[in-house]
């Protein structure tokens, strides 16, 4: 029975730290005013008739704090790319010059930077929630062994372990939008 407890905690940790791994990933592609090749992880490009990831086609990286250039291996490339990039709707316009591919990015407005953070406590609350549903996925195995056998003591000790566990999980939700709030308001 402890075994199972033990398993029970350690397989909610697991999962609520993919949770958060998962959050880091989407507060990377919102934007905080500084060029970063990460900006453009999630756009794919069709490539002989496959849809791959852009840095698979192409050099991404940035040239300063404004710009993004995106160099194509292959010549015939460059089109592509730019569709690509204008598809995926992240509110900048791609430049080619027939070789490499610009992307300047425009100082953020007042009002943009609010819909970024607006954006980042969005992603913070489904980090958050997702957290909270493995909660309750391993009460409920709990409560189910319970039913089979557990003591009433070991049951509630394994409850307060997925709380803790749940609460220690949410504060690194709310520190990580915090960083990425200040960053995307300093000007």
């Amino acid at each position: 029975m402890e075994e199972e407890l033990t398993l029970i905690i350690e397989d909610a940790r697991e999962k609520m730290q993919k949770a958060i791994q998962h959050l880091e990933s989407e507060l990377v592609k919102i934007r905080a005013g500084k060029a970063n090749p990460q900006m453009l992880e999630g756009i794919q490009v069709e490539y002989y008739g496959a849809f791959v990831p852009l840095n698979q086609v192409a050099n991404v990286t940035a040239a300063d704090a404004r710009t993004i250039v995106i160099q194509p291996w292959e010549k015939q490339m460059v089109p592509v790319i730019e569709k690509a990039i204008i598809a995926a709707n992240l509110g900048f316009t791609p430049q080619n010059d027939g070789q490499i591919i610009r992307i300047f990015l425009p100082p953020l407005t007042e009002e943009r930077r609010r819909d970024l953070v607006k954006r980042v406590n969005a992603e913070g609350e489904q980090a958050k929630i997702a957290i909270r549903n493995i909660r309750r996925d391993a009460i409920e195995e709990i409560k189910k062994m319970q039913k089979n056998g557990l003591s009433e003591d070991q049951a509630k000790d394994a409850e307060e372990e997925a709380q803790q566990l749940t609460n220690k999980f949410i504060a690194l939700v709310d520190k990580y939008c915090a960083a990425k709030e200040k960053e995307i308001m300093v000007v």
